[in-house]
């Protein structure tokens, strides 16, 4: 290349940079920055109390208290230990003794697998307070009282909720929403939350009616229903409960529809004329 060549090329304007390229897409990407910014101000600060935000509660306490297959039979073993050696041996301290044995047994095999205890220490708490009443008394079947005692007032408890228009079910949805009181605004939410309450009176009624009476013959003398308390509070425990939970989902699924006009959820912007 001679001189005269080179320097008619280095006289050629050089190629715009692509700098305003790169200020564009920097624009852009801030623009939408910005975009998600003002639609996360905008979004409600607790979740919108549904029937969706209802059932998922709802199916969120069936989940925890089956507990799986594990959890309801060590929930099951400690009664099912006392009640039968006590059949058996007619010795109140050490049919006791069995129980008590059987669930610290279960809480150090929870340990050891560092899994969750708390399925094991509420049937550990519950047979220790069982333990206390029967020996206090010396009668086998005073180990069942708590039980008893513990379902009636829940219901009363319960119930009294309903009456007030505070529903057991509709705190437990607040607790999970963060709005404690916002779903009281929802005239439907709460008949469903009343509904759904019900259901949970339901099972301590059930045991109360059924175990009070056997218990109330075994105290007086009237008949020996020991082994009678000890099967009743193993099939009326959990799996009543999960029967409970259980038909709440139910109601839930089947009622999908507005209650009383009032749809449980703001329409949508298509079903709005």
């Amino acid at each position: 290349m001679t001189d005269q060549q080179r320097a008619v090329e280095t006289s050629r304007p050089s190629p715009p940079t692509t700098r305003s390229g790169g200020a564009e897409r920097r624009a852009s990407s801030d623009e939408a920055a910005n975009q998600a910014a003002d639609r996360a101000t905008e979004a409600p600060e607790h979740p919108e109390v549904s029937e969706q935000t209802v059932e998922a509660v709802v199916r969120a306490q069936l989940s925890k208290a089956l507990g799986g297959k594990r959890g309801m039979v060590e929930a099951a073993v400690p009664t099912i230990a006392f009640t039968v050696s006590y059949i058996i041996t007619q010795n109140l301290q050490l049919g006791l003794g069995l129980g008590i044995g059987a669930a610290v047994l279960l809480a150090i095999a929870r340990l050891v697998q560092r899994s969750s205890v708390q399925f094991v220490f509420n049937s550990l708490f519950g047979i220790a307070i069982a333990a206390i009443f029967a020996l206090r008394s010396g009668d086998a079947e005073d180990a069942f009282l708590p039980g008893i005692i513990y379902n009636a007032v829940y219901a009363v408890v319960l119930t009294l909720t309903i009456v007030v228009r505070w529903p057991a079910m509709g705190l437990l949805i607040g607790s999970v929403t963060g709005d404690p009181t916002g779903w009281r605004n929802n005239p439907a939410v709460v008949k469903l939350s009343s509904r759904l309450t019900w259901l949970l009176v339901a099972p301590c009624v059930i045991r109360v009616a059924v175990q009070w009476p056997l218990w109330a013959a075994a105290s007086y003398g009237v008949a020996d229903t020991f082994a009678l308390l000890g099967f009743s509070k193993i099939a009326m425990g959990w799996p009543l409960q999960v029967a409970g939970l259980a038909a709440m989902v139910w109601l839930l699924a089947r009622g999908r529809t507005a209650m009383n006009g009032t749809s449980l959820a703001p329409p949508r912007e298509s079903d709005t004329p």
